[in-house]
């Protein structure tokens, strides 16, 4: 088995002006916690469960002690004149198989009538960020720039960082703009294990919510993120940073 798309809802979907956003586990987390309160605030209709051996060979614990496998799903949900899929989950393909998963995934939302994608992901810096900035790149300038000039971000991503690994690049990468387009929105956030990008969460959700107008309901996504905050800011992150790590160069993904 390589990936299987189990359809978790009956008919035919076709989608008007269809927009896709990704968010899978990476750096701080950024573009999951963005995307998967989306989800939760929205509500859209699971459509697509993909599994995979191509996944990681482990399971997660819940927070009700169950173990899930590893899956990425889609969702969709029309709002105003557009369609929207929401692509989320707590894993991602191993190495080389990203690129079968992204070209299945591509061909799979162009079929149904997807023409934009926004992938997430964070820029991993060695301590965390005061105002995290968010960046955007893709593969043709015109649009990056529409979506720049639109957002109102001045600085260039080119320079900051060198490669954006996994889905998060290649979903973008590997898409023809001649049929879809798509841009990544990157945002800086602390490249550390135990750290949760809650701060850089907040910044791709008001990126987004400004571009495309959700409805998401950013006043509670704050409230959420001061509680979190809290407990997190016990722990000294600072005293579990490698000395290896210092000398080491932003990455991110």
């Amino acid at each position: 088995m390589k990936f299987e798309f189990k359809k978790e809802k009956k008919g035919l979907i076709s989608l008007k002006n269809g927009v896709l956003l990704e968010g899978l586990p990476g750096i701080a987390n950024v573009g999951k916690i963005a995307i998967d309160y989306i989800i939760e605030s929205l509500k859209p209709s699971l459509i697509y469960s993909i599994t995979s051996d191509f996944f990681p060979s482990a399971v997660f614990i819940n927070s009700e002690n169950l173990l899930e496998t590893p899956k990425i799903e889609i969702y969709h949900k029309k709002i105003g004149r557009k369609d929207f899929l929401f692509l989320s989950g707590n894993t991602q393909p191993i190495n080389e198989a990203s690129y079968e998963f992204c070209r299945e995934v591509i061909s799979l939302v162009s079929k149904l009538g997807c023409k934009t994608i926004v992938t997430t992901g964070g820029i991993g810096l060695l301590a965390p960020p005061e105002k995290p900035q968010v960046y955007c790149a893709g593969r043709d300038l015109k649009f990056v720039n529409s979506f720049r000039k639109e957002l109102k971000i001045s600085h260039d991503v080119f320079g900051t960082v060198g490669s954006i690994s996994g889905v998060a690049g290649l979903l973008v990468g590997l898409s023809d703009p001649k049929k879809i387009n798509g841009v990544v929105l990157l945002v800086e956030t602390l490249a550390h294990p135990l750290y949760v990008g809650m701060e850089g969460a907040n910044e791709l959700l008001k990126t987004i919510e400004k571009k495309f107008g959700l409805g998401i309901n950013l006043k509670g996504y704050s409230k959420e993120m001061k509680e979190l905050s809290k407990s997190i800011q016990k722990l000294d992150l600072a005293e579990h940073i490698d000395a290896e790590t210092k000398d080491s160069v932003n990455y991110i993904g």
